[in-house]
C-alpha cells in the first residue's frame, strides 16, 4: 500500500525548505499532501497559500489558525485542534513538520500524544531566541530527526535521542539554491517593479523575547541603511510580537532606496539572491543560503546567534551603524567560496535514500532515552 505522507507548511520560509523534499517523495511515487496554515493565510502576508497550490500531484488541504493580532498562544490553540480533527480524518502514516515555529510546534504535539509518526527537520539547532525553545520541544515530541549538519545531529543526541532516529541531509532550500532558478533577473524584476541594478536584500523578523525593543532596532537599522545609500529590496517581517513596529518603520522609508515587497515566490528569491551584492538583517537566509551561495550577509541582532561561522557572515547589533556602513562600503559586492556547512544542495537525495529504506520504517514509535 502506498505510504501516506503529509507536509505541514506555515510560512513562505517552511515551504522553501520542505517544498524539494515532498516533490522528491511525489516523483518516487509516495501520496503526498500539503496542510496549510499560519502566515500562509492571510492576505497580508501575500497570501502565500497559492504559491503551495502551484505544487502539481498533490492535494492541499488549507486551515486559518490565526486572525490579526491573535496571541501566540491562541494559535498554538487552534492549530492543535484544527490538526487533532484533520489527522482524524485524513489518517497520514508520516508527518514531516519543519523548525521552530508555533504550528510547528502545535503540530509536533498532536502527533506525538496521537502516536503518529512524525520527522522533525532541522532541529538541533541555536539562536538564543525563544524559537530555540520552541525547536528543542518538537525535537523531543518527534520520531525521527532529518538535521542539517554532523553539529546539529549531535546536539539532538545530548537531548537523548538515538542514533538510528537522526538522519544527516541537509538544509534543504540548498537544493534550490544549487540548480537554475527556471527565471531570469529580468523577470524576477518585472514581476516585482524592481528597479534597482545594484541592490542589497534586507528581511528583518521581529524577536519575540525582545517584542518591545523592536521598534528601536528596526528604527537604528533602517536609519544606517538609508544613510548608506545602498538601494534594498526589503521582504516584510513575519507576524511574531514586535513585527507592527518594524512595520510602521519599514512604511516611512524612502521609494527611491528600498523595494518593500510582502512575499516572493521562491525561484524568483533565489535568483534575486544569486544578483544581489549582500543580505542584510536576521533571516536565516542570510546564514545558510547566502555562504552557500558565496554572497556576503550582515547578520543583525540576536535571531540567527551561533547559527553560522561562514566567511562570508558579519555579526552586529542593530545599533552599531559604524559596523553596519563599514560592512555596506567595503563587503558589498565582494565574492566568496561557497560555504557547504548546511549541505551540498542535494538534500532531497538523501531524503528519498532514507525514505526507501526498511531500517528507516522499522523504528519503534516508542522512543527511548539515551543515556
Amino acid at each position: 500500500m502506498t505510504k501516506k505522507l503529509l507536509f505541514v507548511t506555515g510560512t513562505r520560509a517552511d515551504f522553501g525548505k520542505v517544498e524539494p523534499l515532498a516533490i522528491k517523495a511525489r516523483d518516487a511515487g509516495y501520496s503526498v499532501s500539503f496542510w496549510v496554515t499560519g502566515m500562509h493565510m492571510l492576505n497580508k502576508y501575500g497570501l502565500t497559500k497559492l504559491e503551495v497550490a502551484r505544487v502539481e500531484g498533490v492535494d492541499i488541504f488549507e486551515f486559518k489558525n490565526q486572525k490579526e493580532n491573535d496571541a501566540l498562544d491562541k494559535i498554538h490553540a487552534n492549530t492543535v485542534v484544527g490538526f487533532s480533527q484533520f489527522i482524524r480524518h485524513h489518517k497520514p502514516d508520516l508527518v514531516f513538520i519543519h523548525g521552530d515555529r508555533i504550528e510547528a510546534l502545535s503540530c509536533s504535539l498532536v502527533c506525538a500524544t496521537n502516536s503518529l509518526p512524525s520527522v522533525h527537520i532541522e532541529g538541533g539547532e541555536i539562536s538564543g531566541t525563544i524559537d530555540e525553545i520552541f525547536r528543542h520541544c518538537n525535537t523531543k515530541l518527534a520520531h525521527c530527526h532529518f538535521v542539517s549538519s554532523e553539529i546539529a545531529k549531535n546536539r539532538i543526541m545530548r537531548m537523548g535521542e538515538e542514533d538510528k532516529r537522526i538522519y544527516v541531509i541537509g538544509s534543504p532550500e540548498l537544493d534550490f539554491h544549487a540548480k537554475p532558478s527556471g527565471v531570469s533577473i529580468e523577470e524576477v524584476k518585472n514581476r516585482y517593479d524592481i528597479e534597482f541594478n545594484d541592490y542589497g536584500i534586507c528581511t528583518y523578523h521581529p524577536v519575540t523575547s525582545e517584542s518591545s525593543d523592536m521598534g528601536k532596532q528596526a528604527t537604528a537599522l533602517f536609519e544606517t541603511l538609508t544613510r548608506s545609500e545602498r538601494q534594498f529590496v526589503t521582504i516584510l517581517p513575519n507576524n511574531d510580537p514586535g513585527y507592527k513596529e518594524i512595520w510602521q518603520v519599514i512604511e516611512t522609508l524612502p521609494t527611491n532606496q528600498f523595494r518593500v515587497i510582502p512575499s516572493m515566490r521562491f525561484s524568483y528569491f533565489s535568483e534575486l539572491m544569486k544578483n544581489s551584492s549582500a543580505i542584510v538583517g536576521n533571516s536565516s537566509a542570510g546564514v545558510r543560503e547566502a555562504p552557500f551561495l558565496g554572497i556576503p550577509s550582515l547578520d543583525i541582532g540576536s535571531r540567527q546567534r551561533a547559527r553560522s561561522t561562514a566567511a562570508s557572515v558579519t555579526n552586529c547589533h542593530p545599533n552599531d551603524s559604524e559596523k553596519i556602513l563599514s560592512f555596506l562600503k567595503n563587503s558589498w559586492g565582494n565574492s566568496y567560496p561557497r560555504d557547504e556547512s548546511f549541505g551540498t544542495g542535494k538534500t532531497s537525495e538523501k531524503f528519498l535514500k532514507i525514505l526507501n529504506s526498511h531500517a528507516f520504517w522499522a523504528n519503534d514509535i516508542q522512543k527511548i532515552f539515551n543515556e
